[in-house]
């Protein structure tokens, strides 16, 4: 009994890795296939999708009218139904997904047919492998950039400004004292010059 859930599980992982590695399978245009007028534009369409490798996309057309070309982006855009990369054509095609990036698809009945519509570009993520790097050590914080130090400016030493001494001013004298000396010496004079005059006199 144990043997058999062992083996029912084994083989329901196989399944699915099996299921995983063929995709998904996409039917271009949905219910209305490959044809002129789809009820929803197939670009539009495929906006909506998300496609990845190992996807396949299923394109169901009437073959005795219609056809599916692999283009590359020229003629993809300028309707070329002479250079086809790839022609499918049996009605139930299917195309395999086999790498990253754009597909382009026109109709190749007649160019008319690309130009009114009936065209599909294809974009197929990258495929993304989960490998764990460790995560980049941050980088230090860059030091804002030194700037020079200023040079000291120098300068002369403060000193207290100390009372320049003004002279000493003479003593100013009275009024009264200065006008009785000019008195005095005016009086001595009168004095003396009476006596000088006497005695001339006398001599005379």
């Amino acid at each position: 009994m144990e043997f058999k859930r062992f083996y029912g599980c084994l083989f329901l992982m196989l399944l699915g890795l099996v299921s995983s590695s063929q995709g998904y399978k996409f039917y271009v245009g949905g219910k209305d296939g490959w044809v002129l007028n789809p009820s929803e534009n197939y670009n539009h369409w495929a906006e909506r999708m998300r496609f990845q490798v190992n996807d396949t996309l299923y394109f169901k057309y009437n073959k005795e009218s219609n056809s599916v070309l692999v283009v590359n982006n020229h003629d993809y855009y300028s309707c070329n139904t002479k250079n086809p990369i790839q022609s499918l054509s049996d009605g139930d095609s299917i195309f395999h997904l086999n790498r990253s990036g754009p597909y382009y698809f026109i109709s190749g009945n007649a160019a008319d047919n690309c130009k009114k519509g009936q065209k599909v570009i294809i974009v197929v993520m990258a495929v993304r492998h989960h490998h764990r790097h460790a995560p980049p050590s941050p980088s230090p914080a860059a030091a804002p950039p030194l700037s020079p130090a200023p040079h000291p400016t120098l300068s002369p030493p403060e000193v207290s400004p100390t009372p320049l001494s003004t002279p000493a001013e003479p003593p100013k004298s009275g009024g009264s004292v200065g006008l009785a000396s000019s008195v005095g010496s005016l009086l001595g004079f009168s004095v003396v010059a009476s006596v000088v005059l006497g005695s001339l006199m006398g001599v005379f």
